[in-house]
């Protein structure tokens, strides 16, 4: 499954504006992602933000590859 992040791009290690990004799956209202750290960390299904309010408004995902279940659809739209 891929995603694209929309939004303010945040920290050295974080998401980047426009960049597609691997998820390796749902846990509960988060996105497993492979992020820009190269690490899988979990993101806001609905708002992915930096945990720091300070450090940015954060985004939205838009859905570039889901599964034959529409695993992703379900998570970001509901």
């Amino acid at each position: 499954m891929k995603v694209r992040y929309v939004g303010e791009s945040f920290g050295v290690d974080g998401l980047t504006n426009g960049k597609v990004y691997e998820c390796l799956g749902v846990e509960g209202p988060f996105l497993r992602i492979i992020d820009d750290s190269g690490e899988d960390y979990l993101y806001s299904a609905k708002k992915p933000a930096p945990m720091d309010p300070d450090a940015g408004q954060g985004g939205k995902w838009e859905i570039v590859e889901d599964d034959e279940k529409g695993t992703l659809k379900k998570a970001i739209y509901g």
